[in-house]
């Protein structure tokens, strides 16, 4: 008797996600031992069965670690830097490689995903898979409705035009505009220049969100693991 459905056992090889292995045992893409099954709640035994999809043998790796980190301000996203900045790799007491997924810029701080899932980021990071993210922004200038208007349905910038967001105002303390931004991009500086187009300066910029991923009371600085619960979200939300 097996342990696992096919279709979970898929999506936690981290191949694709449970709804696109649905797909591809329906359209008999994906064989047990060396017979077609067309049916997602096929067991599987993890460690005895061969599934291959398309071909190919997958297997459930047993390592894979998945972190949420408060990055710092003045911490860069990439494992190394040539210039010697700190990098948030350089926080996370661990001697397993893990990367960055996305980025979050040198002056900004807050919820930052890392992993050693190849898959799983590049799904998180290519341009089809629009997971919203929320920031704690705060602006200093001019801000007024219509500059708020133009900026939530879009502006070009860097010869791109930003997709729709959703900008809410939280309060106004000495000239200082805080506000809640939610977008679905992860273009380089995206709601710094957004800003900077109206002559206006993001002064705080904080990651609070990633789809239903929070931040929470994660102190600056700390990382945790992800919950079962969490992986299994980012692995259904593609």
């Amino acid at each position: 008797m097996g342990d696992t459905r096919l279709n979970k056992f898929i999506s936690n090889s981290g191949y694709t996600s449970r709804r696109n292995a649905d797909e591809l045992i329906f359209n008999g893409e994906v064989t047990v031992n060396g017979v077609v099954v067309i049916e997602p709640g096929y067991q599987v035994d993890s460690k005895l069965d061969r599934v291959e999809v398309s071909g190919k043998p997958i297997a459930v790796q047993d390592d894979f670690i998945y972190i949420m980190l408060h990055k710092p301000e003045k911490y860069i996203t990439t494992v190394k830097d040539q210039f010697g900045r700190p990098s948030v790799i350089d926080l996370i007491d661990l001697k397993d490689r893990i990367y960055p997924v996305g980025r979050l810029d040198y002056d900004s701080k807050g919820l930052l995903l890392l992993t050693n899932d190849g898959s799983l980021t590049f799904k998180l990071t290519h341009p089809s898979h629009d997971v919203p993210k929320t920031y704690l922004v705060q602006v200093k200038g001019n801000l007024d409705a219509t500059i708020l208007a133009k900026l939530s349905k879009g502006i070009y910038i860097d010869g791109y035009r930003t997709k729709p967001c959703v900008i809410n105002v939280i309060g106004e303390i000495e000239h200082i505009t805080r506000l809640s931004v939610i977008i679905s991009e992860g273009r380089n500086r995206q709601i710094r220049k957004m800003f900077e187009k109206f002559k206006c300066r993001v002064v705080d910029l904080k990651r609070v969100s990633m789809g239903e991923l929070k931040l929470g009371n994660l102190p600056v600085g700390k990382w945790r693991h992800l919950t079962t619960g969490e992986v299994n979200y980012l692995k259904e939300r593609i």
